[in-house]
């Protein structure tokens, strides 16, 4: 029974720091944006276009079928 004397107010400062965690990250916007980061590396600025050869992309083909 003494137990319960520790345990309790161990339990309730475990839940109100918890609690206390959560308010904070409301509060400095951790939630405000939920799908910005998964389409951002879809748009990369650093992407660029796939250059060609002006026959066409050699790598695509066959080594068989490549103009020499």
């Amino acid at each position: 029974m003494m137990d319960y004397f520790y345990l309790i107010p161990i339990a309730l400062g475990l839940g109100l720091t918890g609690l206390a965690a959560f308010m904070w990250s409301l509060k400095s916007g951790q939630y405000d944006d939920l799908e910005g980061a998964a389409e951002r590396i879809l748009h990369e600025e650093i992407d660029a276009p796939i250059r060609t050869t002006p026959g066409g992309d050699a790598r695509c083909r066959p080594s068989s079928i490549r103009e020499n």
